[in-house]
């Protein structure tokens, strides 16, 4: 076997004892060093602390690995040249011998190999705003919707078209519903202005839905848990809706295209209010792990 699966997640799996996936883009690409190495080691102990099994995923000189010990954590921290991997990029670090940071798409693909099946990250890829011209569309729908997982986030980024990703999770048969309200979180918000066709009000309510997957015998896809950040915490609206404004604005002046507009549109809105996009990120993140434990818990007592 090419993936590589700690003893500790392997005992949980084996064991049917709650396990939550944790991407590593936001330790090597989402946060400034040193702090990225402080946040993953909280969330790995904020998923401890609801009695789950923490399986942070990255691929390290060509390996997949699904459960990551501190060394390896700081390597993805720390190490220069780690790559940011989608799945699709996973044979060619594979047989290459890259390390790479995982993306959603890849991590959830490695924690279903690996018999993970809850995970937590902050917000999902969609599909971009300009895609009538430029047909951009991230990877994650597409995996998602071959993918049985279930994914506790944020909503999609809101530098997203956020009504398009709707419609294109239903058209993949991704089933989506908001956790204990009706309305799509908006990331750094939390209401992109968008409703929802069902809510989940408890863990156990997702663990049932994620045992009807099952019993249906129906396609394998995901199931997306839309988990708002707190009100308190989230991102001012006002504020937000103008840095973004500037921030598409100055994407077009400068030429910004393909895969470098997400990063750009980002770090656009952590420099333009002086970090208080990051925070609301971080809560979000915060919330969807703790989320994601309970989750999880739920599932291995069902």
């Amino acid at each position: 076997m090419v993936l590589t699966v700690s003893e500790e997640v392997r005992e949980a799996i084996e064991a049917r004892r709650p396990v939550v996936a944790l991407e590593s883009t936001i330790i090597a690409h989402g946060l400034p060093r040193p702090r990225n190495l402080k946040v993953a080691l909280e969330l790995e102990q904020a998923v401890r602390r609801e009695g789950a099994v923490p399986a942070t995923i990255a691929v390290l000189d060509g390996r997949p690995r699904v459960g990551l010990d501190k060394d390896q954590l700081e390597r993805v921290a720390s190490e220069d040249g780690i790559r940011k991997l989608g799945h699709r990029d996973l044979p060619l670090a594979v047989a290459s011998g890259a390390s790479g940071a995982t993306t959603v798409s890849a991590t959830a693909l490695l924690a279903a190999l690996a018999g993970v099946r809850v995970f937590a990250t902050g917000g999902l890829g969609g599909v971009h705003r300009d895609w009538v011209r430029a047909q951009d569309e991230s990877a994650d729908l597409g995996l998602l919707a071959r993918t049985r997982i279930t994914v506790v986030c944020a909503g999609v980024k809101s530098i997203l078209d956020v009504p398009a990703t709707l419609q294109r999770l239903e058209t993949l048969g991704v089933s989506v519903a908001g956790y204990g309200t009706d309305r799509f979180p908006g990331f750094y918000l939390s209401d992109s202005g968008h409703p929802v066709d069902w809510t989940l009000s408890s863990p156990q309510e997702v663990a049932a839905a994620m045992r009807a997957q099952d019993a249906l015998g129906a396609p394998e896809s995901a199931l997306i848990v839309a988990n708002p950040v707190p009100e308190a915490e989230q991102l001012d609206p006002g504020l937000h809706a103008r840095v973004l404004a500037d921030a598409l604005h100055a994407c077009q002046e400068q030429g910004v295209s393909g895969q470098a507009v997400t990063p750009f549109l980002l770090d656009h809105l952590v420099r333009h209010t002086d970090g208080a996009s990051l925070n609301a990120n971080l809560a979000a993140v915060r919330g969807n792990v703790r989320l994601a434990g309970r989750i999880a818990a739920a599932w291995a007592g069902a």
